[in-house]
């Protein structure tokens, strides 16, 4: 058994071997996605084909290869060494997605969930997409932050850019913002009010924040508002919804120990925010940090965590209109989970990757809110490498996975899980969770 992640930090040198990530630098060769005559995928090939992916390069192009090469070793020294350096410059960035063909892939039928790599393109963020978030807007996901320790003085301008992608081309594009701009910082919260990001918490390294943030997607100004009422401590890895006009934050660590206590940042107007601290009733969680929080109608489900020294397997509920806590009795299928990721699909809570006490996976796992149990579900694809402090998004039927750890290495590719038969989901509104 692995030792456990630190709530503060990811270790540096994690136990597990780690999965090398995939390659910015190599294009795979563009093929064209075959549909199968017996109803299943073709390895290698999206079960979802978007027009995105008519946009790699021509036939001619492709056959022009061996030219290429040909010509690039009998080109004299210096235009080499001049290409080379522009290749290095621009390597981030794309003019056609990265088709996602994957050998290894088994076929699969078209009504099954199904991994694959988005064909990504458009100016791609460096690889420090570890602690970030990812916000949706319409269908534009809006990431911030995220770092690595050991890349922070080469990527600290970067920590400080806002990135977006567009969940329906697929293309990666960099924002420009003015303002107040926040820190470079990592296990922050972002909540979208009224088409603004509101920002809270946070680090890099020994340092913690309780400074909140403000960014207009429309204007794109920064700003850091005064805020009224008792200031929460410094925290990171902490959860935040938002309901009836209030951001609910949860837990977290502060550098010295990890936290269960309950605020509410008041946002009903943006120039009179204030902060309290929230009286809950009943027996509270074990205190904890990068566990997951998602809203459901107006209760706050609280999943796994760790105190820095163990995983937890529980399932907590918040009542935020009686500010209640009880805690789901689960039945023999349980699941350590630190620094996973979880997403409300309709009736369901799609609990993906982080660690389980022995190593990080890339296990889906779903939630049902009704029934209060886990429920197994064949995924098919070819599945994202084990990882954690990743962010997931549901945007289109379709679940956006982005970047991650996995101890050793960071990742900045996105994955998407198709959720095909199971598309009608997000449209299941009328239920209660309920103990």
């Amino acid at each position: 058994m692995s030792s456990v992640p630190s709530l503060g930090d990811v270790p540096e040198e994690d136990p597990i071997s780690p999965t090398t990530p995939h390659s910015d630098d190599v294009l795979p060769s563009p093929t064209l996605s075959v549909p199968s005559t017996n109803g299943s995928r073709v390895p290698g090939t999206s079960r979802k084909t978007p027009s995105i992916r008519t946009l790699g390069r021509s036939s001619s192009e492709t056959l022009s290869s061996s030219t290429i090469k040909r010509n690039a070793s009998t080109a004299p020294k210096d235009t080499r060494i001049q290409k080379a350096a522009s290749s290095s410059t621009l390597k981030k960035t794309r003019s056609s997605p990265r088709l996602p063909h994957d050998k290894d892939a088994e076929p699969a039928p078209s009504t099954s969930m199904y991994w694959s790599r988005a064909p990504v393109y458009g100016t791609i963020p460096p690889k420090f997409m570890r602690g970030h978030s990812v916000t949706l807007l319409d269908a534009t996901a809006w990431v911030f932050g995220g770092c690595d320790d050991k890349e922070l003085k080469e990527h600290v301008r970067d920590m400080k850019i806002i990135y977006c992608f567009d969940t329906e081309t697929m293309q990666w594009s960099q924002r420009d913002t003015v303002g107040e701009i926040p820190p470079p910082c990592r296990a922050h919260t972002m909540t979208l009010v009224d088409r603004k990001l509101v920002m809270f918490g946070g680090g890099y390294g020994p340092t913690y924040y309780d400074s909140v943030y403000v960014l207009d997607t429309q204007t794109r100004a920064w700003t850091r508002p005064p805020i009224a009422g008792i200031i929460p401590a410094c925290r990171r890895a902490h959860t935040a919804v938002l309901y009836q006009q209030r951001i609910w934050i949860f837990g977290g660590g502060n550098g010295m120990t990890a936290l269960n206590d309950v605020w509410t940042l008041d946002v009903t107007s943006m120039s009179k925010m204030k902060w309290q601290k929230v009286e809950t009733t009943g027996r509270r969680p074990d205190a904890r940090g990068y566990h997951s929080a998602n809203l459901v109608g107006n209760v706050m489900i609280v999943v796994g965590g760790s105190n820095g020294k163990d995983l937890f397997t529980d399932i907590w509920l918040l009542n935020l209109d009686t500010r209640g806590w009880s805690q789901v009795q689960l039945g023999a299928t349980k699941h350590r989970r630190i620094a996973h990721s979880a997403t409300q699909v309709g009736s369901y809570l799609f609990v993906i990757g982080g660690h389980n006490s022995a190593e990080y996976c890339s296990e889906v796992l779903l939630f049902d809110l009704v029934s209060l149990q886990y429920e197994p579900r064949s995924i098919l694809g070819k599945a994202p490498s084990g990882r954690g402090y990743h962010a997931t998004i549901l945007a289109d039927s379709r679940i956006f996975l982005f970047g991650g750890s996995n101890g050793s290495n960071t990742y900045d590719d996105v994955y998407i899980l198709d959720l095909a038969a199971g598309a009608y989901l997000p449209q299941v509104t009328s239920f209660n969770v309920e103990l």
